[in-house]
């Protein structure tokens, strides 16, 4: 059973996001040039129904855009890339801020592989799943 830390002030919160984006390696980095991350309290219920969770689910974080393999260069995509960052279900798994900072390093590399194209099954034989 995982022991529930104190949680973080909005902005302990997005120091520790933006220390774990610092971390992502340069390369993959470079993807997030032209997207936005937000941070959000918890996934919308609608949000956990679209994506085929439960409602008890845990969600750290999902990538709202279209992939650049599906992209087309006639119609380029309407809306920009976002990558949302659940900070409720993020706190309730960590038992650190070390831990937390190499959850969301995690997902964040994990949202922009789905930009880049991978599925969930590609992921998990990357260690990302």
């Amino acid at each position: 059973m995982r022991v529930r830390r104190k949680r973080m002030s909005e902005e302990e919160f997005s120091a520790v996001v933006e220390q774990a984006i610092a971390r992502v390696p340069a390369e993959i980095r470079a993807a997030l040039d032209n997207m936005l991350i937000t941070v959000q309290d918890r996934p919308s219920a609608e949000l956990l129904e679209d994506l085929g969770f439960a409602p008890d689910e845990e969600l750290f974080g999902v990538y709202s855009g279209v992939p650049l393999n599906e992209r087309s260069a006639t119609e380029p995509p309407l809306y920009p890339d976002i990558i949302h960052i659940f900070r409720e279900p993020l706190e309730n798994f960590c038992r650190s801020r070390r831990e937390l900072l190499e959850e969301i390093e995690i997902t964040v590399v994990h949202e922009i592989a789905h930009y880049l194209g991978f599925d969930d099954e590609q992921l998990e034989r990357l260690g990302y799943g």
